[in-house]
């Protein structure tokens, strides 16, 4: 079981970047999945999450209206879409699902906003 997060880069305050999580080992649609985040010197926080079930999204209000959480079941992947991005966005973001008594963590990719 793996997840493979990507897409963060380097962008201008207000600009866009779409991230990646890619599952393999599993079928991705039967779990829900959250995007997380770590800036330097902070605690991880929870981004957003979708549902397995409806496909339901939530989101931190720090990110409400900015992040769009989606999946492409026939990709067996979880995108999510951030625009408006800040420089308080900078952070790594990882991907995870929990299952079988088991939390599985995808490598993060690294999203840096610049001002």
């Amino acid at each position: 079981v793996q997840l493979q997060a990507s897409g963060g880069g380097l962008v201008q305050t207000g600009g866009s970047l779409g991230l990646s999580c890619v599952a393999s080992g599993f079928t991705l649609d039967n779990y829900a999945i959250g995007w997380f985040r770590q800036a330097p010197g902070k605690e991880r926080e929870g981004v957003s999450c979708i549902s397995a079930s409806d496909g339901r999204a939530y989101y931190a209000e720090s990110v409400k209206g900015r992040f769009v959480v989606f999946r492409d079941n026939a990709k067996n992947t979880v995108y999510l879409q951030m625009t408006s991005l800040k420089p308080d966005d900078t952070a790594v973001y990882s991907c995870n699902t929990y299952f079988g008594g088991t939390s599985y963590w995808g490598q993060g990719t690294q999203v840096t906003v610049s001002s």
